[in-house]
């Protein structure tokens, strides 16, 4: 190569990492201390902090960041192509009095109401659909194991209610619900990677003599439990029997969904491909829920601040059968590969208390 050759080569490749690190370049927040990759993420950082320290309790992953996740679903899911609904727009929180009226949203009202006066006290300017998927992002965050969500800031305010009849209940049919969720654009793989919220999710009112009734074994941890414990085999219900949407569980304590149960019974493989794997639960749930926190969005017009959102820690404990359970109790396992060889915790069998309100 010649001199002129090289000093052209080297002139384009300094040209390119200059290019780069334009690109790259961080603004100074207002605060003195963030720096963001754009201007308009620096209001978020104070937001994510109070969210934080009076919300969510100093961080923890407890009822108001499992209530801000389920929110983040309720407001999204009223989305359809041909019925309406404005998606991830807030409007399950504008529009409160008629959404939080639709029977699949029972009892939504308390984080609604929670979430709303938060933002009144703290003069929040935010739009109400980037501060449903903002909580959400943050409160998930505060469970060892979860991904570190996206977060993008932007959303117009709603400008009318969803329709009703667009959030699946539990004791839908499976064919209905994957047709619901067939409807807002998601395949029956990414509707078991969204179920992977219920991992750090429990019932108040599918069953109202157990409020608080966890769906798997690890409430406060984002770990792949409910991907075995729902193919186990019921034995009981806890509580009280006959309550619409519930199924016999395997564990004293813990609520199973029907709907839970039927999704797993028509989607095994898919079900199972996550009762092992962290990592691909993680990623999963990640991008559905970049998905879902779009729907009805034109992604094009909206700012990442995903920097904004805290480092979620690593989970310590592995995918393991409760006590007192073995392989021979996995009812729903896929036809097309053996369930993962797991080892069950020594002990009296597991029960499961219910998670404390705030």
């Amino acid at each position: 190569m010649s001199f002129k050759s090289l000093a052209t080569s080297l002139l384009l490749v300094g040209a390119a990492q200059l290019s780069r690190a334009a690109l790259t370049r961080r603004v100074a927040c207002p605060d003195g201390v963030h720096t963001a990759t754009n201007a308009a993420c620096c209001a978020l950082f104070p937001i994510v902090d109070i969210l934080q320290s009076e919300f969510f309790d100093g961080g923890e992953c407890g009822e108001e960041a499992h209530e801000s996740l389920r929110l983040t679903f309720h407001d999204a899911i009223g989305f359809s192509p041909t019925k309406g609904g404005g998606g991830a727009d807030g409007s399950i929180m504008v529009f409160e009095d008629i959404e939080t009226n639709f029977h699949a949203n029972g009892g939504v009202d308390e984080i609604v109401n929670a979430q709303k006066a938060f933002i009144a006290q703290h003069n929040i300017t935010i739009s109400p659909g980037d501060f449903i998927q903002l909580a959400g992002a943050v409160g998930v965050s505060n469970c060892a194991g979860a991904p570190r969500l996206e977060f993008l800031l932007g959303r117009p305010p709603p400008v009318a209610a969803s329709p009703d009849l667009l959030v699946p209940e539990p004791f839908d049919t499976v064919t209905s619900i994957l047709a619901r969720f067939a409807d807002a654009g998601f395949s029956p793989e990414e509707v078991v990677a969204l179920l992977a919220s219920h991992s750090v999710a429990a019932a108040d009112h599918v069953d109202p003599t157990i409020p608080g009734a966890p769906f798997d074994s690890t409430p406060s941890v984002f770990d792949t439990q409910v991907f075995i414990e729902v193919q186990l085999r019921g034995t009981l219900f806890p509580g009280t029997g006959g309550n619409q949407g519930k199924v016999e569980s395997p564990l004293e304590g813990e609520i199973r969904l029907q709907s839970d149960h039927d999704v797993n019974s028509r989607t095994a493989c898919a079900w199972q491909a996550l009762a092992n794997d962290q990592a691909k639960m993680a990623a999963d749930f990640r991008a559905a829920m970049s998905k879902l926190a779009t729907l009805g969005q034109d992604r094009t017009k909206l700012i990442d601040c995903s920097e904004v959102i805290p480092s979620t820690k690593t989970v310590s404990t592995r995918p393991h059968l409760p006590a007192g359970q073995n392989e021979s109790d996995i009812e729903q396992a896929c036809a097309a590969s053996p369930f993962p060889v797991l080892t069950a915790d020594p002990g009296p069998a597991t029960s499961v208390a219910p998670v404390p309100p705030s």
